[in-house]
């Protein structure tokens, strides 16, 4: 009231913002106004695993790491495990990971979107019984990973991210045609 008072609301910077958030809320709920219309079939979403099956994201990972301070560290690590040393044993003697140190550096079956960007990077390059040639930084330390194994995720596991994936896709296909038919002067 006091900003109307002061006359503000009639600043044409004001009032250009407030048109935009007005906008902005209106796209908003017309987006979930067709996302709520056009839910997702499970024809779609079983079209969808198909085409996404044999992403990495559609998999989940089994790994090992060890996380040390340095890059010198991780690289002489490597090259004593390269030399025959055990993992597992290096991971619990020289890891920084109280979590999976005591567990020879393993980690629990995860997807990849769960670990930080440069260690999900590694990882999904890795195949299956690789390490890492070279050590992996994060905003955690040095990274040596090694994959374990790999499965990839049932159709009923990623349901619920193939249901978002496929109303975005009808939103998004909704969007194209509204665009199409426009008149923009």
């Amino acid at each position: 009231q006091e900003a109307v008072k002061l006359g503000l609301n009639k600043n044409p910077e004001v009032t250009t913002q407030i048109e935009l958030a007005r906008q902005q809320v209106l796209a908003g709920a017309f987006i979930s106004d067709m996302a709520r219309r056009n839910p997702a079939s499970e024809e779609a979403m079983k079209a969808a695993y198909e085409r996404l099956k044999d992403s990495p994201a559609a998999s989940e990972y089994k790994a090992r790491h060890i996380l040390v301070s340095s890059e010198a560290e991780a690289k002489a690590l490597i090259t004593q495990i390269n030399g025959g040393a055990n993992f597992s044993k290096l991971a619990t003697e020289k890891s920084r990971d109280e979590g999976s140190k005591g567990q020879g550096g393993e980690l629990a079956w995860s997807p990849a979107t769960s670990y930080v960007p440069p260690f999900r990077d590694a990882l999904i390059k890795l195949k299956k019984g690789d390490m890492t040639a070279t050590p992996v930084q994060s905003q955690f330390g040095w990274h040596i990973i090694r994959l374990d194994d790999q499965r990839q995720l049932s159709f009923e596991a990623l349901k619920p991210q193939l249901q978002q994936v496929v109303q975005r896709e009808n939103v998004q296909k909704i969007i194209g045609d509204l665009r199409a038919k426009a008149k923009v002067d």
